[in-house]
């Protein structure tokens, strides 16, 4: 008899080693499940690390802010603990991550999000992680091109800005559209559809990706994109998890988590907005909505205004102590070096 209990003690040591170290961590985001993030990247990461770690880490993917609260408080979310971690856009609390907003001025990125998203987490490594320490990075990224969604006739000029209320991601894309004649509308892009359907807004911009996702196609009658290969802005987004929640890790789901991440996990991020992209964009191109491109003539005349935005910005953060040029610079390098 105490052969048998012994065997059963010795068995549950064994089991309870293994249970130990199984980990559940739960992250959060914005959008649908469909989305070209979510779905190309959030949930093909998280099987990837399942699968890596032999199913001892598993990361549960909360769509839609499943687990409460509003897209502005993801970083306080992630920093609080209040989840293990998730996807933030800094923008969404406009004026607290000011380095951020190098990568979201005019004409800065390339349409190419993976290429871009490289580029942004070099620039990162070097101005934006020390702002963002109390958080753990994963990785980052931006979209690609920047396209103007609206009731009615497409934008085919400057012109056409003016008296059109717009939905706008952030401080530079709001600050571009009031300089075009247009009254800025600053919102989650959740928020979208229905500002549109209700008439709140006339139009607003938002990257292809995210059109099909939310219907845009089905609201909007245009959509105008600009000539070139460079938007004309950006929108900066954070992976990232809680630092308890990382530090408490064994140190092999930590390799486990720090070999998914870093540039080519940002890289992968920018890569599920690009494959969104050419999705939604052949969706919208069967229905009979208007898709136009700016002449050149037009998008030089938007890169005109767009260079008193990023003058401006960069005098902003002269005036914060942070190196404005500098930063300008670098992230121009850093996109043109990754474009090659």
């Amino acid at each position: 008899m105490r052969k048998i209990l012994l065997a059963g003690v010795l068995s549950l040591a064994a089991t309870g080693q293994v249970a130990a170290q199984e980990v559940t961590l739960r992250f959060q985001h914005f959008i649908s499940p469909k989305g070209a993030v979510p779905a190309g990247f959030m949930q093909p990461w998280a099987d990837k690390i399942f699968a890596e770690s032999d199913g001892r880490l598993k990361i549960e993917i909360y769509p839609g802010m499943q687990l409460g609260g509003k897209p502005p408080a993801l970083y306080d979310q992630i920093r609080d603990g209040v989840i293990d971690g998730g996807w933030a856009l800094p923008a969404y609390t406009p004026g607290r991550f000011p380095e951020t907003e190098a990568l979201e001025l005019p004409f800065v990125t390339t349409n190419n999000a993976t290429a871009s998203s490289r580029a942004a987490w070099e620039y990162s490594e070097k101005y934006i992680k020390p702002r963002m320490n109390d958080v753990h990075l994963l990785g980052v990224h931006v979209h690609g091109a920047g396209v103007i969604h609206k009731k009615g006739e497409p934008v085919k000029s400057v012109e056409d800005f003016k008296g059109l209320k717009m939905r706008g991601p952030s401080r530079q894309a709001n600050k571009l559209l009031e300089y075009l004649g247009a009254t800025p509308v600053g919102m989650p892009v959740p928020s979208f559809p229905e500002n549109l359907s209700k008439g709140v807004v006339d139009g607003g911009v938002i990257p292809w990706e995210i059109v099909v996702p939310l219907k845009v196609h089905e609201l909007a009658d245009s959509h105008t994109v600009l000539a070139g290969d460079k938007p004309m802005y950006n929108t900066f987004f954070i992976w990232a998890m809680n630092k308890n929640s990382y530090s408490k890790l064994p140190d092999d789901l930590k390799a486990i988590i720090d070999a998914n991440s870093g540039i080519e996990t940002s890289a992968w991020m920018g890569k599920a907005m690009d494959d969104g992209d050419m999705k939604s964009l052949e969706v919208t191109q069967g229905t009979d909505n208007t898709i136009h491109t700016l002449s050149d003539a037009a998008t030089d005349e938007i890169k005109a205004v767009g260079e008193k935005v990023v003058a401006e910005w960069i005098a902003e953060m002269d005036s914060k102590g942070l190196p404005g040029q500098a930063m300008y610079d670098d992230a121009m390098e850093m996109v043109t070096k990754n474009s090659q």
